[in-house]
């Protein structure tokens, strides 16, 4: 009896020690599970220790009174040869272009491009040829000007065309990214024009379709659709050669504030505007289903109107607010909420305005992925957005072939119904230009109308002196030429 009650002890002992170990492996299992689903939560991204740094107090522009006009443009555009800005002007328009190397303070008596009669309200450099710079103003003009490599060394009062077309202001201008030579300008007049600049023409007017102020007008990646917003609470996806609105979609945030929208590369819509309280919004369209957002957010309660700037090659898209002293930056993805908060990079002063870099103009050997011009009150700043990684070999990763500045097409195949893809480029060396800039022509018909006064306006240009006398002296050498032909055939 004592042997049994002891074998039953025993075996009760193994009973709890099992039962124990059981219950103990059930909670390691449980707690492995949960460890493994909050690793889950958190989405993988090579973007999301993206670093934002200003950089040193001497590699800023300093001096610069930049323009007080209130208008919702980026007032900066930069490329890999110079940073623009606008400027405050006395008697008209004018704004600033300096070489990217001229840092430090700038002269006030540093010469500005000043043609224009009113302010100017927006600038683009275009994306196939760096010397080229576009200028919209309140005296309802757009003008072309051509910067020499090295700066201006006076200023600059004759644009190469000057584009006539809008009864108000312009406040919206955009390059073609693909097509040669073709501009598009959005006024406060509800229209928006095509121009083909090297014949100094409006090929298409879209005059009837916008029934208030045009917020924002912007190209998708090949050109063949354009978006804009509108105060009447409606985005539009048109067609840019007809005219004709594609699809349209009718109050995408319900304040009455700002809309902006850009084009994703995949042909979806990422838009910026308001709440009905007035909290700022950031949300995703999908053009094929327009009814509801693929996502809206709530991001604060900023009065400043958020300018969105687009990367395709990361997928990152950077929001810039008038007046923010901040840059939040979310990652676009298939994957739901499809937009991502990453971070944010603040700063204690607000910014003016914002100028973007072309991705071939970044330092890919210190793995920046962007770099922002920052226009401050009295000054521009740029400012360094970086992905840390110990190798200092080229990160492929971080860097796919990216649209070049060469155009796929010229200005009349496009308007005749031709498009064409961007041609991508490697930056595995850091960009180098293999061949000449796309030069910019003006067709003779053009000269005409380069100013308002053009009667003397040929006599005054330097562009224009300098073949006269290049003409000149070859008219001379000739003659000298054609003497010594006589001479020597007298002699025989």
């Amino acid at each position: 009896t004592r042997g049994s009650s002891c074998e039953s002890l025993c075996f009760l002992f193994f009973v709890v020690f099992l039962s124990c170990l059981s219950a103990l492996s059930v909670a390691c299992l449980c707690a492995f599970f949960q460890f493994t689903m909050s690793r889950k939560v958190v989405r993988t991204s090579k973007f999301r220790h993206v670093f934002g740094q200003a950089v040193k107090a001497d590699q800023c522009y300093d001096d610069i009174r930049i323009s007080q006009m209130t208008w919702d443009s980026n007032f900066c555009t930069v490329n890999p040869k110079f940073v623009a800005m606008i400027v405050e002007a006395s008697g008209g328009g004018a704004f600033i272009v300096l070489p990217l190397n001229k840092t430090g303070r700038i002269d006030m008596s540093y010469p500005n491009v000043c043609g224009h009669t009113g302010p100017v309200l927006d600038i683009e450099f275009c994306p196939h040829n760096d010397n080229i710079i576009a200028s919209g103003s309140e005296d309802c003009s757009v003008m072309i000007w051509e910067i020499p490599d090295g700066g201006l060394i006076t200023p600059l009062t004759d644009p190469v065309v000057k584009l006539e077309g809008h009864s108000k202001r312009v406040g919206i201008l955009s390059w073609h990214p693909t097509a040669h030579n073709v501009l598009m300008s959005a006024g406060c007049d509800n229209v928006v024009i095509l121009w083909n600049v090297a014949r100094g023409e409006a090929v298409v007017r879209i005059d009837s379709v916008h029934t208030d102020l045009i917020y924002s007008a912007c190209w998708n990646r090949d050109g063949s659709k354009i978006l804009t917003s509108c105060k009447d609470k409606t985005l539009r996806i048109l067609d840019p050669r007809k005219g004709t609105v594609l699809v349209e979609k009718e109050k995408p945030h319900e304040g009455s504030r700002p809309v902006r929208a850009v084009f994703m590369s995949d042909g979806k819509i990422l838009s910026t505007g308001f709440s009905r309280m007035s909290e700022r919004q950031v949300a995703l369209w999908d053009p094929n289903n327009f009814g509801e957002p693929l996502t809206l957010q709530e991001l604060d309660t900023g009065s400043g109107v958020l300018l969105p700037f687009y990367d395709p090659d990361t997928g990152v898209v950077y929001l810039c607010g008038k007046g923010d002293s901040s840059i939040r930056y979310f990652e676009v993805t298939d994957e739901a909420p499809y937009v991502h908060f990453l971070s944010m990079y603040s700063s204690k002063e607000s910014q003016k305005g914002m100028g973007y870099m072309p991705k071939r103009g970044l330092e890919v050997n210190k793995c920046e992925i962007a770099r922002f011009y920052k226009l401050h009150e009295r000054k521009c700043e740029p400012i360094v957005m970086t992905v840390p990684r110990k190798s200092d070999l080229f990160q492929e990763d971080l860097y796919p072939n990216t649209i070049g500045p060469e155009p796929s097409v010229e200005a009349d195949e496009w308007f005749e119904g031709k498009n064409g893809q961007p041609i991508l480029i490697s930056l595995k060396d850091g960009f180098v230009a293999t061949t000449k800039a796309k030069e910019f022509k003006v067709h003779k018909s053009l000269l005409k109308t380069t100013t308002a006064s053009a009667g003397n306006q040929h006599d005054n240009s330097g562009d224009v002196q300098s073949l006269k006398k290049e003409v000149q002296d070859l008219k001379a050498e000739i003659e000298a030429l054609t003497k010594r032909v006589k001479e020597l055939e007298s002699k025989h």
